[in-house]
């Protein structure tokens, strides 16, 4: 396919590596939990996005400035981290406001796609990850490298889009069955926004290599 080597080999590693718990399914999980399904399972079509900008980023060597200078990491890094901050405030203090109104509200979905592709976009450690794995399977000498790249960005964002879709079905249905109450819903969103400023600060910490 395209010169893609030891396509089968690539097909279980994208899968395996998709089933194993990360921050993007820690991310979706949360947004669905605290705000329903279908912002989960939007947000997991703005990570499947995000995805694929890191494939794009890879397959035209973007990627590699990230790898090479400490600066371009660095901006990215903490952009990313305070953006997941500022994430985890506004879901804390939505859940606090919608408690005192007894009344859910809907999260804005347009809103939500793009907060999950922000929250993968800038996520430097993506970037390198796809820099890393995808050459694995393609043929640098092949005048369809770069096609090469770009198709198995694709097949690997669409696996993650559907195992996060699955957890975000999932953690809505449950989320779901407990947030008609005020006060639960109350924690469960500050829960979510907690656990997204942790997955900020646990990028914070992160250090190029």
């Amino acid at each position: 396919m395209l010169g893609i080597e030891h396509f089968g080999l690539f097909l279980a590693a994208t899968l395996a590596l998709n089933l194993t718990p990360g921050p993007d399914m820690l991310y979706i999980a949360s947004r669905a939990s605290a705000q329903g399904a279908p912002a989960g399972l939007v947000s997991s079509l703005g990570i499947g996005v995000g995805c694929l900008v890191h494939a794009l980023a890879a397959a035209f060597g973007l990627s590699a400035l990230l790898m090479m200078s400490a600066l371009a990491f660095t901006l990215v890094k903490w952009a990313g981290v305070l953006y997941l901050v500022w994430l985890g405030v506004q879901l804390i203090r939505a859940g606090w406001r919608e408690a005192k109104s007894q009344a859910l509200v809907p999260a804005r979905l347009p809103q939500v796609l793009w907060q999950g592709v922000l929250v993968n976009v800038f996520n430097p450690k993506v970037a390198l990850f796809f820099l890393a794995f995808l050459p694995q399977f393609a043929s640098p000498e092949s005048p369809s490298f770069v096609w090469q790249m770009l198709l198995l960005g694709v097949i690997f964002s669409l696996s993650g889009t559907l195992v996060n879709a699955a957890v975000a079905a999932l953690c809505g249905h449950f989320g779901s069955r407990l947030g008609d109450r005020p006060a639960w819903r109350r924690w469960q969103q500050s829960a979510a926004g907690v656990l997204i400023m942790a997955m900020g600060i646990g990028l914070a910490l992160t250090e190029r290599r």
